[in-house]
């Protein structure tokens, strides 16, 4: 295909689609994923569990806020003011931590948009916050060459949020219809009866994308505006491609080709990235495959994304967040697998970031300005790694490795390899056995620290390591070969 021809809605057409080169050298981006429901600090789909009696967040909200007859997530929204959000200094932060593209949550399940919209007056310019949270994030980012995506995840909300039609089983307010059910807000809140299970109890799940047309229609449109409105380098949904396949309708592949026919409008050339979660290569082959905290087991044909956060997806105040160790070393996995990690930085409900993440974001900004030669720009080498240990592969597990000194991750770049030590031996002697005899290594070099010796011998290679390492976290060897 032409790269200045434009895609049509089709699986034929868009099946031509190649990802950008910018998505394949960038390798780490950072995600806000951030909107009203941060304001409890008490972590994801808490607009779905505020309504569903006897839950954690339900409990949270009769006892802090009132109950959700009377006070219900609207109210929650007119709370988020983001009084403290500081796009610029947070956007310098995240580059210096190694981000290489940002991205912005536009819409999560709760239905709030992030920005100033004329499809739904439950934005973040017309209430709470009073400003342009999307605009504001592509400002920061375009000002520092950062190519910028947009999240969606309104495709599951019209399923998801049936809870709130729904009312107290027992107790003060048994009986009384939970305030999604006021006429005034129907708009908001979704007309959505007809997922509310007949026999099932209160807050089973419902199917994740909805047969309803009309809402079909409507996400499409929602789609359009985003795009029209911020010629996003990437879009995210939070789905596999919504509504593929329906009946001779079919606003996924419309929403898909409408992004890249933008950019191919705007640069010549299609430099958008699309991504959602769909395993089947005939689905996911009209963008770009990603998976929610996990990732894939070995090298794959074509770039992926791993979509992961350091803690909850939303603010929560009594969260464990992962350590920076962890998450490098989740990266250098990632990365010689052929893939890009989009990290979530969480923010509290002004829009500021805790002391704890700031720290996180100085030591990975500490790593990257010795490492990072072996991150930007590198490609997957004939073998992603050696050594003994594996990464468990189980959706939504990210488990911190036990790494030992046989495990190394390969990557290569104008025809360097990279060899990335996954834990440093006791001995100071890195033993590398995946190089041929034909690979005569001609230097090597520690990151940070300069040339060191080495020898090889049959293909095996040993490098004497200094007493010192540069970085307490995943050191990193070059090695240039012998033409």
């Amino acid at each position: 295909m032409s790269e200045t021809k434009l895609f049509e809605s089709s699986f034929e057409s868009l099946r031509e689609y190649r990802c950008p080169d910018w998505f394949r050298d960038v390798k780490f981006g950072i995600w806000s994923h951030w909107g009203p429901q941060s304001v409890p600090m008490c972590g994801d789909w808490y607009t779905r569990n505020m309504y569903i009696q006897g839950t954690g967040q339900y409990n949270y909200h009769v006892r802090h806020y009132g109950h959700p007859s009377v006070f219900g997530y609207k109210d929650i929204c007119r709370l988020w003011k983001a009084e403290n959000f500081d796009p610029e200094e947070l956007m310098d932060l995240y580059y210096q931590a190694g981000a290489r593209y940002f991205v912005a949550q536009a819409v999560h399940h709760d239905h709030f948009f992030n920005y100033e919209s004329k499809l739904n007056r439950f934005n973040s310019v017309q209430v709470g916050p009073m400003k342009d949270i999307c605009g504001l994030w592509k400002a920061a980012a375009d000002k520092r060459n950062m190519p910028f995506g947009l999240t969606e995840h309104l495709g599951a909300s019209f399923s998801w949020w049936y809870v709130n039609k729904q009312c107290d089983s027992y107790g003060p307010y048994a009986g009384v219809p939970y305030d999604g059910n006021d006429p005034e807000y129907r708009d908001f809140y979704h007309d959505n009866y007809e997922h509310i299970p007949k026999d099932g109890k209160p807050g089973e799940m419902a199917p994740w994308l909805t047969p309803n047309k009309k809402f079909q229609e409507y996400w499409l449109a929602v789609m359009k505006e985003l795009i029209d409105q911020y010629h996003p380098d990437l879009l995210y949904s939070d789905s596999g491609l919504p509504f593929e396949r329906e009946a001779g309708y079919q606003p996924g592949l419309d929403a898909v080709s409408y992004l890249y026919n933008d950019s191919i409008r705007l640069h010549g050339e299609n430099r958008a990235v699309y991504t959602q979660k769909n395993r089947s290569p005939e689905i996911y082959q009209v963008g770009v495959l990603d998976i929610e905290k996990s990732q894939l087991p070995g090298i794959a044909q074509d770039p992926w994304q791993t979509d992961t956060c350091i803690g909850n997806w939303f603010y929560d105040a009594t969260q464990t967040f992962k350590k920076p160790g962890h998450i490098i070393e989740m990266l250098v996995d990632i990365i010689s697998k052929n893939g890009t990690m989009l990290l979530n930085i969480l923010q509290r409900p002004d829009g500021t970031i805790d002391d704890e993440t700031r720290y996180l974001l100085g030591e990975l900004a500490g790593w990257f300005k010795i490492c990072s030669e072996g991150v930007y720009g590198t490609r997957p080498w004939r073998s992603f790694g050696e050594g003994d240990t594996r990464v468990l592969i189980q959706g939504f597990t990210e488990n911190k490795t036990d790494w030992n000194s046989s495990d190394y991750r390969f990557v290569q770049k104008d025809g360097n390899l990279y060899a990335f030590l996954m834990a440093v031996p006791e001995s100071k002697v890195s033993v590398i056995k995946s190089l041929t005899p034909d690979e005569k290594v001609k230097s090597a070099e520690l990151l940070g620290a300069g040339k060191v010796p080495f020898a090889q011998s049959f293909g095996v290679l040993t490098v004497q390591l200094p007493e010192k390492m540069p970085t307490k976290y995943t050191n990193c060897l070059k090695l240039t070969f012998e033409k």
